[in-house]
């Protein structure tokens, strides 16, 4: 019986310690990479989501220029380039996910109103809308209840000194508490990979 009291005290404070730690860490994984002056700009698509409840801002330096990133903006969807992000983890949930990391000339025909997938296959959450398209500027996605947007996932590109570019995410959301505390943790990891590996593959001009 003290054995198991042990076992179950100690898998009792991991969990706290895990959960404190995540707790800690939100402020630093909301605004990953990012300075205060971005964090406080107006972007493209600000105005869709009329009161956000939750904003997270996320960046990167890219050695390219914005009209070498765009294109693989263009990409993201499960059923085009993937994700940029860890496939495997996603298969783990039973989400199908495409890994065509080139440029293809068929999937730059992005307009507003298409859909976004997050999963190739029948499992799948709902799929983003394109909300806004600003050519080597932004491309923004979208959910909607309703006819109102509840969430927005922009993507910024701003040009900076010698051929260089800030790629700045920001998510406006009114969904947060409960789940999407979970959602939003496992979301960072996810997306700071795809920021990640958006840059490697324009700065190598992968095609």
């Amino acid at each position: 019986m003290k054995t198991f009291l042990f076992i179950l005290g100690v898998l009792v404070a991991i969990l706290i310690l895990m959960v404190a730690l995540a707790i800690l860490l939100t402020p630093w994984m909301n605004k990953w990479h990012t300075t205060a002056e971005e964090r406080a700009a107006a972007f493209p698509g600000d105005d869709l989501v009329e009161a956000p409840r939750l904003l997270i801002n996320r960046a990167v330096t890219i050695n390219a220029a914005s009209d070498a990133i765009y294109p693989w903006l263009l990409q993201i969807g499960a059923d085009k380039a993937g994700m940029y992000s860890y496939t495997w983890l996603e298969r783990l949930t039973g989400c199908e996910m495409a890994k065509d990391e080139v440029l293809r000339s068929e999937w730059h025909n992005l307009k507003e109103g298409d859909l976004m997938k997050m999963c190739a296959g029948e499992f799948a959450p709902p799929p983003y809308i394109v909300a806004r398209l600003i050519p080597n500027e932004a491309v923004i996605f979208g959910h909607k209840d309703g006819d109102k947007w509840a969430e927005t996932w922009q993507f910024i590109l701003i040009p900076q000194s010698e051929g260089r570019t800030r790629l700045v995410t920001r998510t406006s959301t009114t969904k947060i508490g409960g789940a999407w505390v979970v959602f939003n943790r496992i979301a960072f990891i996810m997306e700071r990979k795809m920021l990640l590996t958006i840059k490697n593959l324009a700065e190598t001009g992968h095609r």
